[in-house]
């Protein structure tokens, strides 16, 4: 227990490191443009799905470990990070080579566009400690804690990766190709 809990706060140091990198790199990223590269044009529609298939496997995961299968849910939880980072690597790629778009949409639904997109932003940044802190507790075998703590992060990730196929489905029709 002791030595787990001292991997654990070693961990701790990297968890808050990277939830304070990762929303900062973002933003100083998205502001800069490669000069003279090609558009990156085709991303959004696949780092649309990567979102939706997260969501797919979360909620696999969720019934895998309700069932008792641990092997699987842990296996679909390790996925579910790596389509994350893919999905955070594709949207700044694709940022980082184009225009961003606005939306076209009028009325309440300019107004429902902007209420899902800044909620999955705002979430989506207060999910990263919640998902490492989550698998660093499950991978150390701290099962009591990660359960406690993934009651909130499940649905939060969840919205988020929802979130992010609705947002996307709202603003393709204004993408200029």
């Amino acid at each position: 227990m002791e030595q787990t809990m001292t991997a654990e706060k070693r961990y701790k140091k990297w968890i808050v490191t990277f939830s304070i990198v990762i929303p900062l790199l973002v933003a100083v990223l998205f502001g800069i443009k490669i000069p003279n590269a090609e558009p990156l044009t085709f991303l959004p529609p696949i780092y649309a799905t990567i979102n939706g298939l997260t969501a797919v496997l979360l909620v696999v995961a969720f019934f895998a470990i309700k069932s008792g299968n641990m092997k699987l849910h842990q296996r679909l939880m390790k996925t579910c990070i790596g389509l994350s980072v893919a999905f955070l690597a594709m949207y700044m790629a694709y940022h980082m080579t184009s225009d961003s778009t606005p939306f076209g949409g009028t009325g309440w639904v300019r107004n429902l566009y902007f209420f899902i997109l800044i909620s999955h932003i705002l979430l989506s940044i207060v999910i990263i400690p919640l998902v490492l802190i989550t698998f660093v507790r499950g991978f150390f075998g701290e099962y009591k804690r990660h359960a406690k703590i993934a009651r909130y992060t499940f649905p939060l990730w969840l919205y988020v990766a929802v979130s992010g196929v609705v947002v996307y489905l709202m603003i393709s029709p204004y993408y200029v190709n």
